[in-house]
């Protein structure tokens, strides 16, 4: 018993030394700035426990309800010492007749998968 208790702790140990307790990044939050074109910048609050380049939020999504990429934001390092951080893209087209779009957010481990964030479009 002892044996897998100590077994036990080491793979934890071991899970926290590589970053892989960070989990998978949320959308907390997004807004849309939009013209008569629709044409919007969208600017989106992501939430990930990034522990360095190993692991971290590297992207979020644009995407319309049946699926379609509308546009993805790289996001370019890790943002250790800043969580929750929100960051733009400017010149997002969003389709006539689409009233809401969905962003998610991607990490470099888990990919996607974490809480989205479903954004009304006027």
């Amino acid at each position: 018993m002892r044996k897998r208790m100590r077994r036990a702790l080491g793979v934890l140990l071991l899970l926290a030394a590589t970053g892989v307790h960070a989990g998978k990044a949320d959308v907390l939050d997004a807004q849309a700035q939009c013209d008569a074109q629709r044409q919007c910048t969208l600017s989106v609050t992501v939430r990930h426990a990034d522990s360095g380049w190993d692991h971290y939020a590297n992207a979020w999504i644009v995407r319309t309800p049946d699926g379609t990429v509308l546009a993805t934001r790289a996001l370019l390092h890790p943002h250790v010492s800043e969580q929750p951080f929100t960051r733009s893209l400017p010149g997002v087209v969003i389709p006539p007749g689409i009233e809401t779009v969905i962003i998610e957010a991607v990490d470099s481990v888990h990919g996607s998968g974490g809480t989205q964030f479903t954004l009304p479009i006027d």
